[in-house]
């Protein structure tokens, strides 16, 4: 992924030439660098410094009279789905890039790559290698207020030929794999490690620590790393000249905490020797769309973790999240051993908030068979749907498995939903001249429009929105993060709203139950609340309407499973109508 394509070169340039260029616009001087007759093949240490020196050199610079080309060096068979996206503004909406790139293909993977540039850079992975190949000539100089996109090929490892399996000896072992696995910090590689879900503690530290932590010859790092059986990550190049660096530790919930009050106790004896007067706060990094649960109701978990703990803690706001970040700061002030047990509690409803949305995300997956959550990127805060399991700021690695279209087999039949939202956040959701609304509807591939208030001083409209049931989880989703994006609900509040969705009135009776036994077991399972108003008369079209309030996955599950007892339904009425229909025939 490191090597570059250095294009455009006079016969007189030599490798010392390319050397010193590097150098003088302070990029690391490449470990290799092959010369060919008016181009060369050059390795960089890392992807970060490949996409600078693509970014600083690419027809900026004259070498011996002629102005060099830079970009990837990618063989024509591993040119495949895979795109890079560079030199995109900083403040550009998540919403706003994934309904561009939703515009030329089914976008299987979006990918943010963390590095030294203003701008931001996104790896994207399409369905298909076709519509990568129109994604990257339509996206290619597109203009985004002062920015001209600049889009590559990367190397797509899954176009490559199958590499044959090595033949084994007996016992099953590959000839290759006949040493002593040597241990690692995490357990063996010989031995498959358990599959579990990796949520590890992201951590804030000043960067006048960071030499600290390291240590001379990198011995202090280790150290914590071998006491603590973790994977300690410093992300020393991350932000430039910021005054904060994140630190990513992966191990057990109890490794994560011993890293924690090893680096604290460290911060804290450098500050000592160096007379650093202030207190240095416990800072974690989280998730944007954990911090609600771990808050809780009116606050109550923060409160009482404070409480039990002795510490002050504090969140930063929905305002600072960019394109760049989508985590929020947890601040917990207090003596080292009460920020220690504050950091267990913390990190203890923030992996249960985790575990949820995975259990979640694993049913939704079930319901709608092969959809591809991460792909819908549904809350516009961030990409996925969950948070990053590792890595600098902002880098995001998949969640589910690549290519979500699960209505291949027969076309899915169009839902209307009817969403309601508060009076309020109508003109966030259609946005400047109706911009946001558009691109929401592109993205999700549905029809989405804003029934007229019924009286000036109501205080919810609803949304009439119309399209699959992929297309209807891509827009309630959206809308859901959308609100949540631009508080309308405090950073307190779960958002949850009211849905109604219409039943033939024969299915009505089926989704109550006996006795109430269905509406109750549907409510438990999904954890919304679901009514089906009595005394209704049913419309035109013989309908009544179940209403779901609850947060984003209780309404999605509910209103699948309703869907699915209306199908039930209607698959026993057209056997009764067959039944019915054949049975004059026997009778003759």
């Amino acid at each position: 992924m490191n090597k570059l394509y250095v294009g455009n070169l006079s016969p007189s340039v030599t490798v010392e030439d390319l050397k010193q260029l590097f150098g003088e616009r302070k990029l690391p001087v490449a470990d290799q660098v092959l010369l060919k007759s008016g181009y060369a093949f050059v390795d960089f240490p890392d992807q970060n410094s490949a996409i600078k020196a693509i970014e600083t050199l690419s027809g900026k610079v004259e070498l011996h009279g002629k102005v060099i080309e830079v970009d990837y060096s990618v063989p024509k068979k591993l040119r495949s789905r895979k795109i890079q996206i560079r030199n995109i503004p900083p403040h550009l909406q998540w919403e706003v890039l994934d309904g561009l790139l939703a515009q030329y293909g089914t976008v299987e993977n979006v990918e943010q790559v963390n590095t030294d540039t203003e701008t931001a850079v996104v790896n994207v992975t399409y369905a298909t290698k076709e519509e990568a190949k129109v994604a990257i000539e339509k996206l290619t100089g597109h203009q985004f207020d002062d920015c001209s996109f600049k889009v590559s090929y990367i190397m797509d490892m899954d176009a490559a030929p199958p590499v044959q399996t090595p033949r084994t000896r007996r016992g099953g072992r590959s000839s290759r794999d006949q040493g002593d696995s040597q241990p690692g910090p995490s357990g063996g590689f010989g031995t498959p490690r358990p599959r579990q879900h990796d949520f590890p503690l992201r951590m804030l530290v000043p960067t006048q620590f960071v030499g600290a932590i390291i240590g001379k010859e990198g011995l202090t790092i280790k150290n914590v790393t071998k006491q603590t059986q973790s994977k300690v990550d410093i992300h020393r190049k991350e932000n430039a000249g910021a005054a904060e660096k994140p630190i990513t530790i992966h191990s057990t919930p109890e490794g994560c905490s011993s890293a924690c009050r090893m680096i604290l106790d460290i911060m804290q004896k450098e500050a000592n020797e160096t007379k650093t007067t202030e207190d240095i706060p416990l800072k974690i990094l989280a998730h944007n769309s954990l911090v609600g649960r771990l808050i809780g109701k009116e606050g109550r978990n923060l409160k009482k973790i404070e409480e039990e703990t002795g510490t002050k803690i504090t969140i930063s706001s929905l305002q600072d999240l960019t394109i760049y970040n989508p985590e929020r700061t947890i601040t917990v002030k207090g003596s080292l051993d009460a920020c220690c047990k504050a950091e267990m509690e913390i990190m203890k409803k923030l992996r249960e908030a985790y575990e949820n949305d995975i259990a979640a995300i694993n049913q939704q997956a079930n319901l709608i068979p092969g959809l591809n959550l991460n792909a819908l990127g549904i809350f516009s805060s961030g990409l996925p749907v969950l948070p990053p399991a590792a890595g600098p700021r902002g880098a995001v690695p998949p969640v589910a498995p690549a290519g979500y279209n699960p209505f291949l087999q027969q076309a899915p039949e169009q839902e209307v939903v009817y969403l309601f939202i508060p009076t309020q956040a109508v003109g966030a959701l259609i946005g400047k001249k109706g911009q946001h609304i558009k691109q929401l509807a592109h993205f999700a591939g549905a029809s989405i429009k804003i029934a007229p208030a019924e009286s000036p001083d109501v205080t919810e409209r609803m949304v009439i929105i119309t399209g699959t049931p992929e297309a209807q989880f891509k827009a309630q989703g959206r809308i859901f993060g959308k609100l949540k994006e631009e508080n309308f609900f405090s950073a307190k509040e779960e958002v949850k709203l009211e849905t109604h969705i219409k039943v033939p009135s024969t299915a009505a009776g089926r989704v109550i139950g006996k006795g109430g036994k269905t509406v109750n077991e549907l409510q438990n399972l999904t954890s919304a609340e679901v009514i089906v108003p009595r005394d209704q008369t049913p419309d035109e079209n013989d309908e009544v309407f179940v209403k779901i309030s609850g947060h984003f996955f209780a309404s999605q599950t509910a209103q699948r499973k309703i869907r699915e007892i209306i199908q039930q339904v209607k698959q026993q009425e057209q056997k009764h109508q067959q039944g019915a229909a054949v049975s004059p025939h026997h009778s003759k």
